[in-house]
């Protein structure tokens, strides 16, 4: 390997083409910005501005001290959702049950659609007066809406406004797969905030702010995977920590807000100048609704308009349109009010019959998945369920510091008469597993 250039174009092409002929692969490490420039014969600021320039287009990771390579090539990693081939029972997809979202044909029978023309605003005024009502109690003053594609499109916007590649973003432990996706494309660096039942746990989050998290997702209610809610206590307890990092960037994925049984509780405090409360109607209306409510700061919201506007990639206003109808029709309030129900129904069924077997779920307080925690390995045992019939999740697909050891079971679309039998299975495999020592 041989890196050559005297400016900053010419290093950036020779790394490129390094990396194009394979010469250079994925993990080789680079030498670090002084011996480069060294090496080069040129001043340490060129070599380090070619190094930038290369991280920003994600073609090499630099972690200072822990040096430099060649980052992996893109890739979505593993995604949520059904799987079309299996002859499983599918407990592992993350949907909604088909049968508690609203009737669509007949909601666009009710709708007038107009078309909107570049220039229009960017948020259809039903939406607008929707969102002033939702978030009007639970964001710190100043601040203004939008909407986006889903709260994982929002992420990635707020991500790559407000965050430079390689910064570090702090998440929960277990993590939901569309964030670690987003953050990783994105070039952000995830570390892992472990959790209880009530959240993010703040003496975990100070640490990784003091070791430089430039930004923290925070899920106020359901969290996926494990089904976490925020209690008045740890949102307040984690204010505190905030508060003491002003600048940091705080996202609130309040992902369940149509649907949950946990009351909103605000992590925010007024100090902090970067923020954003992120509510998604996809559990509720459909994940092909696509769309999110988001409230944020008022710069932040300048930010991310300009990406949203006309001639860039604004969100339909004809799914727009849809969206409000829907949050403006009693028959969906009823529709939703009987899904919130459903859902904890069997929620809380699956969770007493898993108890009864000696099998505890405690960190599940709301939302379509409950989490349960193992002291064996997570892979033997949703490969030992999948030769009795279940589908299932391991933690492995939502570790970020690796040291989960759990399967996540979504509760939408159970049985009554499935829950006892899968109760029985798990606890039998659990048993065998840990009888061979795994």
């Amino acid at each position: 390997m041989k890196i050559q250039g005297s400016t900053i174009e010419e290093i950036v092409a020779s790394v490129r083409w390094l990396i194009s002929t394979r010469v250079l692969r994925p993990g080789d490490r680079l030498p670090v910005v002084r011996q480069l420039a060294i090496e080069l014969d040129v001043n340490r600021n060129t070599t380090a501005a070619a190094y930038r320039r290369l991280t920003e287009a994600r073609l090499i990771v630099s972690e200072g001290r822990r040096g430099t390579w060649i980052a992996p090539p893109p890739n979505a990693g593993e995604q949520e959702g059904l799987s079309e081939h299996t002859t499983l029972v599918d407990w592992a997809d993350g949907n909604p049950d088909p049968e508690c979202l609203p009737d669509m044909n007949e909601i666009a029978s009710q709708c007038v659609f107009t078309h909107s023309l570049y220039g229009a605003d960017t948020l259809d005024v039903s939406l607008r007066g929707y969102a002033t009502t939702w978030f009007r109690n639970d964001c710190p003053p100043g601040f203004d809406y939008l909407v986006t594609h889903g709260c994982v499109d929002a992420i990635e916007r707020l991500a790559r406004a407000q965050l430079l590649p390689s910064d570090q973003v702090a998440v929960e432990d277990p993590c939901y797969l569309g964030t670690i996706n987003a953050l990783r494309l994105s070039g952000m660096h995830t570390v892992g905030v472990s959790i209880d039942s009530a959240g993010m746990k703040p003496d975990v989050l100070r640490s990784a702010l003091e070791n430089g998290a430039r930004a923290v997702l925070i899920t106020a209610r359901a969290q996926n995977p494990t089904g976490a809610s925020l209690t008045h206590k740890r949102a307040r307890e984690i204010a505190q920590v905030l508060a003491a990092y002003p600048d940091v960037l705080v996202i609130v994925d309040d992902h369940f807000a149509l649907l949950a049984d946990t009351s909103y509780q605000s992590p925010i405090p007024n100090s902090t100048i970067r923020w954003a409360v992120i509510r998604s109607l996809s559990k509720a209306l459909g994940p092909d609704i696509r769309l999110a409510l988001l409230a944020c700061d008022i710069a932040t919201a300048e930010q991310l308009r300009a990406r949203l506007a006309p001639g860039m990639t604004w969100v339909s206003h004809f799914l727009q349109t849809l969206a409000g109808r829907c949050l403006d029709s009693v028959k969906v309030e009823h529709t939703l009010s009987q899904a919130k129900a459903h859902y904890a129904r069997r929620r809380e069924a699956l969770m007493t019959a898993l108890s009864q077997n000696g099998i505890e779920t405690p960190f599940t307080v709301d939302g379509l998945n409950v989490w349960i925690p193992l002291n064996c390995d997570e892979e033997h045992v949703t490969n030992a369920m999948a030769r009795r019939g279940w589908l299932v999740r391991p933690s492995t697909a939502f570790d970020v510091n690796k040291h989960n050891q759990a399967i996540r079971v979504t509760i939408s679309r159970t049985q009554q008469s499935q829950i006892a039998q899968f109760s029985n299975d798990l606890d039998a495999v659990i048993r065998e597993t840990g009888r061979s020592g795994l």
